[in-house]
């Protein structure tokens, strides 16, 4: 029976160096997403809005030009917390 992840960590790998994680609730937020501000404006200098939908009260701009990799990584919630 295969599981149903509850939501998808995204990792962003940013030039410098720099790396971040925001979450999307499900694989089809992500892709509208990445379609409409990242591959749509992949060559911009202009800043787009990565969506932080479970830090209330934070928001996070990126240039998509400086996205060098991206990796999706299913997350299943289950009894047992191995991150915590």
């Amino acid at each position: 029976m295969a599981r149903t992840p509850s939501e998808y960590a995204v990792h962003l790998l940013i030039a410098g160096g720099h790396r971040e994680q925001v979450r999307f609730p499900a694989l089809q937020d992500f892709q509208k997403w990445y379609t409409a501000e990242v591959q749509a404006k992949a060559n911009s200098n202009d800043f787009v809005q990565v969506p932080i939908k479970n830090i209330q009260g934070e928001y996070m701009v990126i240039r998509p030009s400086s996205i060098l990799g991206i990796r999706v990584e299913p997350i299943f919630s289950g009894s047992v917390d191995r991150y915590g």
